[in-house]
C-alpha cells in the first residue's frame, strides 16, 4: 500500500481522515478512469439488487465511467438492460459492458459525440431499436474548463461547454420523448457548483444552472403525461474529469475542502439515480437531489 494515500476498498471509503489523491493528469477531456490512481470504485460489491428495474432500459450518458458508470451497473443490478454513450473511451467503456454483462443484463455501447443533434437522435434510435423501447434517460455528460477569470474564456470554450452540457440534452430528450410512456423517468446530472457557484468554473457552472432550470421546466411540462424528470447535483466525486480538467495540484486536495474532507466515489452517487429511476419516487419530480458531502446549499 502506498503509504502516502489511504487505502479504498472495494466496500468502504476512509472517511477517519481527509484523502488526498497522487499528482496526476490527463490531456484530454473528458479523460480515461483506467489512467486515474486510484481507480474510481464504480460499485458496492455489498449490495445486491431486489428487481425495483426488471425489464426497464435506460440510455445513460457519459456511461462509460465515473457517475454514469457506476448508475449502469446500479441498474443493471436491479434488472435494467443499459445503453451507454460515451465520446471515445473505447477501452473503459468495455469494461463497464462487460460488468452489467458478469450481472446478467445486456449493455449497449455508442461511441459517439453528442453535440450534434443527429448524433443524439442516432443513439435514441439506436437504443429503441437494440432493446425494443426506453424507459429511463439519463443526462450525465459534460466538460469543464477552468479558468482564473471571465476574460480568460474564449468564445470557443464558451461554445465548447454549452454545446457540450447542456444542447445534448434538449436533443436527447427530444428523441427520446416519442418513446418514454407513462411511468418513464429523466433523470439530468446537475453539480453543486449550479447552486453554490465557483469562481474558475463561471461557464460550467452557468450550464449546470441551466440544467436545474431545464429539469423543472421539463418537469412541469410532463407531469400530465407521467413521466418525471429530476436531477442529481453531486458535489466533488472522483471521475475521469477531475484529472483531465484540473491540475495535477489540484487533483491532489481535490475534495478535502468538503465537511467529509474527501471526495465522493461515484458509487456513492449511484443510489440517487437509482431511486430517482425506480418505483420508490413516483411521487418525485422537479426536484435535485445533493449528494455533496454535507455542504450546505440553497435551492
Amino acid at each position: 500500500m502506498n503509504p502516502t494515500y489511504p487505502y479504498y476498498s472495494q466496500q468502504t471509503v476512509c472517511t477517519e481522515q481527509p484523502v488526498a489523491f497522487p499528482l496526476q493528469h490527463q490531456e484530454r477531456q473528458p479523460g480515461l478512469e483506467s489512467l486515474m490512481n486510484p481507480l474510481p470504485i464504480s460499485e458496492d460489491k455489498q449490495l445486491c439488487g431486489s428487481g425495483r428495474l426488471n425489464s426497464k432500459v435506460a440510455l445513460i450518458t457519459g456511461g462509460d465511467s465515473g457517475i454514469g458508470k457506476a448508475a449502469a451497473i446500479a441498474f443493471a443490478k436491479e434488472g435494467a438492460d443499459v445503453a451507454i454513450a460515451y465520446l471515445y473511451e473505447d477501452s473503459d467503456a468495455e469494461v463497464t459492458q462487460r460488468r452489467i454483462e458478469e450481472l446478467g443484463q445486456r449493455c449497449l455501447r455508442i461511441e459517439t459525440d453528442l453535440r450534434y443533434k443527429a448524433n443524439c437522435t442516432l443513439a435514441v434510435e439506436h437504443t429503441v431499436r437494440t432493446f425494443g423501447k426506453l424507459d429511463i434517460l439519463v443526462n450525465n455528460h459534460g466538460v469543464q474548463y477552468p479558468q482564473d477569470s471571465i476574460l480568460d474564456i474564449s468564445e470557443e470554450q464558451l461554445y465548447q461547454t454549452f454545446q457540450t452540457n447542456i444542447f445534448p440534452f434538449f436533443y436527447l430528450t427530444q428523441a427520446a420523448l416519442p418513446h418514454l410512456c407513462q411511468g418513464s423517468a429523466i433523470i439530468n446530472t446537475a453539480s453543486i457548483t449550479a447552486y453554490a457557484g465557483r469562481k474558475d468554473l463561471i461557464d460550467y457552472s452557468s450550464t449546470k444552472g441551466a440544467i436545474v432550470s431545464f429539469t423543472r421546466s421539463l418537469a412541469l411540462s410532463l407531469a400530465d403525461q407521467g413521466i418525471r424528470v429530476n436531477s442529481v447535483a453531486p458535489g466533488p466525486v472522483w471521475t475521469p474529469l477531475i484529472p483531465s480538467s484540473f491540475s495535477a495540484e489540484q487533483v491532489s486536495v481535490f475534495g478535502t475542502e468538503t465537511p467529509f474532507k474527501r471526495a465522493a466515489q461515484p458509487y456513492e452517487l449511484a443510489g440517487a439515480y437509482l431511486y430517482l429511476a425506480g418505483p420508490d419516487s413516483t411521487y418525485v419530480t422537479g426536484t435535485c437531489i445533493h449528494v455533496n458531502g454535507g455542504d450546505m446549499v440553497t435551492s
